[in-house]
């Protein structure tokens, strides 16, 4: 099963990071209300960050490392990604 990380650009400017093996389908479990809890004060508006072809681990290792950057360095990652 192959894993993706994904970087979502929401309403308050805010960037939230997960994992997930359907992109797609997370990010409508987070619009209407079934995802994270991060989105009940805030709308997830896209996905602006994708990362293909992980393992469970190795998904999950990446997440922690982009939530530890910094909001600049999330924004500028996020630019590496062409929609």
């Amino acid at each position: 099963m192959t894993w993706h990380v994904y970087i979502i650009h929401c309403s308050d400017n805010s960037l939230y990071t997960g994992i997930t093996t359907d992109p797609e389908r997370r990010f409508r479990q987070h619009a209407d209300g079934s995802g994270a809890k991060y989105f009940r004060g805030r709308r997830p508006l896209r996905i602006v960050y994708l990362e293909t072809g992980h393992t469970r681990s190795s998904a999950s290792s990446r997440e922690l490392q982009i939530k530890a950057m910094t909001h600049a360095d999330k924004s500028a990652l996020a630019k590496t990604f062409a929609v």
